[in-house]
């Protein structure tokens, strides 16, 4: 009954297959053995648990994977940026980027670079940058707050100027806490032109 049962499913698959597939006569032989036989048939190379102990293996290596620190302070810098060019808006921000990523912006993050030097990472971590620059013609830009203390560390400012026959010019300068704030840091000057400027943030 046995041997029966072998060929209806032999004589059922290439049926069912149109002849493309027919089982071999080397499945049923390993199945007829006993488990040794089968477990040495397993694990014979290209079988299921080879397959299986890849993924392992994959996994432990990722977990040899170390996590690079966080740089607190290259994230400032960035955020730092943004929120520069949020302020400028897109009548003001084409006109003068030239001049800011050239002159300004090094010197602002000399600025930053000098505020945190002294800050262990917990106390860098819990810095922020404030995110609404004032418009209109308002000055703030940012400031640099410690979320420990709630206190600002640097305020970043932007004066518009008018001088006599020359026309208006951008003042970036900086106010630290180590003075209270009362020091005007001078980052430099970018001109706009004899027109009236644009407001902050339009």
């Amino acid at each position: 009954m046995k041997k029966w049962f072998k060929k209806s499913i032999v004589i059922m698959v290439a049926f069912l297959t149109l002849g493309l597939i027919t089982p071999t006569h080397e499945i049923w032989d390993a199945f007829d053995q006993n488990a040794s036989n089968r477990s040495s048939i397993d694990s014979s190379p290209g079988t299921s648990t080879d397959i299986a102990a890849e993924p392992n293996a994959a996994i432990e290596e990722k977990t040899e994977i170390h996590q690079e620190p966080v740089d607190y302070g290259s994230l400032l810098v960035d955020a730092a940026k943004e929120q520069s060019y949020i302020k400028f808006g897109t009548k003001i921000g084409p006109k003068i980027s030239n001049e800011f990523d050239a002159i300004i912006f090094p010197k602002m993050e000399e600025a930053i670079a000098m505020t945190v030097a002294s800050l262990d990472d917990a106390s860098l971590a819990s810095l922020s940058i404030s995110e609404k620059p004032s418009g209109n013609y308002g000055e703030k830009i940012f400031n640099i707050t410690s979320n420990e203390t709630g206190k600002d560390l640097i305020r970043f400012h932007v004066r518009t100027e008018k001088r006599p026959q020359e026309g208006y010019y951008y003042n970036f300068h900086y106010h630290s806490a180590e003075d209270s704030f009362m020091a005007h840091n001078n980052l430099g000057d970018i001109y706009w032109e004899k027109n009236t400027p644009p407001k902050w943030l339009s």
